[in-house]
């Protein structure tokens, strides 16, 4: 798994439940369109699931 992501915010976090904001936290996200590589793992990819309607991932 030498693989990463490379997640980037591409929708706002305004009127969002808070653990969606909780989640884009956690994954090193505070403004839109920043990116920010992380490993690929379940882990990762579990939090990218429950916001995928918010990010935007490439495979890198």
């Amino acid at each position: 798994m030498a693989k990463q992501l490379e997640i980037t915010l591409k929708r706002s976090l305004i009127g969002r439940p808070k653990n969606q904001r909780i989640t884009v936290k956690t994954l090193g996200l505070r403004k839109l369109h920043q990116t920010v590589v992380h490993h690929d793992n379940p882990s990762i990819r579990g939090m990218v699931n429950q916001v995928s309607h918010l990010v935007e991932v490439k495979e890198v």
